[in-house]
């Protein structure tokens, strides 16, 4: 198709949403690497942001952000690129259906949870370093020098350390976030919203309420192995799924699957929003620009 968005499109997006939700990932991350002592109280979202500010400086809330713009550059370009992709090639035969167009979503997620491993734990690793004792901190500097450090000092399968779950993480972020957006953008353009008989136009008002539902949902479905694979590759000594389930069900019981959740909601919802709002205008931008 001669107007087919390009592929980095959504990687774009991902990377302008990144940039401003970061400070709330590296909350969301250093509440799920944290695990409890006995009889010790789980820290609030704000307990965490404030502990972090006054310790490190506000600085410090922006810790690993070359790593989430490589991730954005490489997971969610390929997971948005490759569902776009896979939506315009079903459409030549008319309109998809709701379970193929999930099944797209599910294939683009775990393409991209493969593609963008590697800065996943670049990520994971930049923004705990600051929570643990200085002799255990991996000190990246930033992305690539962190990704020539993963690589010289575990080797290749350290480009691979917890591929599993965050595939996993993936799969089920690109089921429920992408393919839940494109639902409720459908679903709130055909039927009018209940008791108000409101009809939503595709526009920024759509975009902004389709990309709320879908945050929540994502955030939801992705909570237990969004926690299980921070864990994983906050971890330097090579533990399992079933060890960091195990020790952490021990320690924080079942709860544990959605700490977090709080700022992760928070960013999530926010970045979902940003994301998708910035999709269309740029989708928008560069249909005017090839026309």
């Amino acid at each position: 198709m001669a107007n087919s968005n390009p592929f980095w499109l959504g990687g774009v997006a991902a990377s302008l949403a990144a940039s401003c939700t970061h400070p709330l990932d590296v909350t969301k991350v250093r509440m799920q690497t944290a695990i409890n002592e006995a009889g010790s109280k789980r820290p609030s979202t704000f307990s965490v942001i404030r502990a972090n500010v006054t310790s490190h400086g506000v600085r410090s809330m922006y810790q690993g952000l070359s790593a989430s713009l490589l991730r954005q550059m490489t997971y969610s370009m390929v997971r948005i690129g490759a569902y776009e992709d896979f939506k315009r090639r079903l459409s030549k035969n008319g309109r998809p259906s709701t379970i193929q167009l999930l099944m797209a979503a599910t294939v683009a997620g775990a393409l991209g949870g493969v593609a963008g491993n590697p800065a996943d734990i670049l990520l994971v690793r930049m923004t705990s370093d600051i929570t643990k004792p200085p002799e255990k901190r991996y000190g990246y500097s930033n992305a690539i020098s962190g990704l020539i450090r993963l690589v010289k000092e575990e080797g290749l399968k350290g480009l691979t350390r917890g591929l599993g779950t965050n595939t996993t993480r993936a799969v089920l972020m690109n089921s429920s976030q992408v393919w839940s957006y494109d639902f409720f953008k459908t679903s709130l353009l055909r039927h009018p919203v209940p008791l108000t008989n409101y009809q939503f136009q595709d526009n920024l008002g759509l975009h902004v309420a389709a990309s709320v539902l879908a945050g929540t949902f994502a955030t939801t479905v992705c909570s237990p192995a969004d926690v299980i694979r921070s864990r994983i590759m906050s971890s330097s000594s090579g533990d399992t799924f079933l060890h960091v389930l195990t020790t952490s069900l021990r320690h924080d019981g079942p709860r544990f699957l959605f700490m977090g959740w709080t700022p992760a909601f928070i960013r999530l919802g926010p970045n979902t929003v940003l994301l998708f709002v910035f999709f269309e205008q740029l989708k928008k931008g560069w249909s005017t620009l090839v026309s």
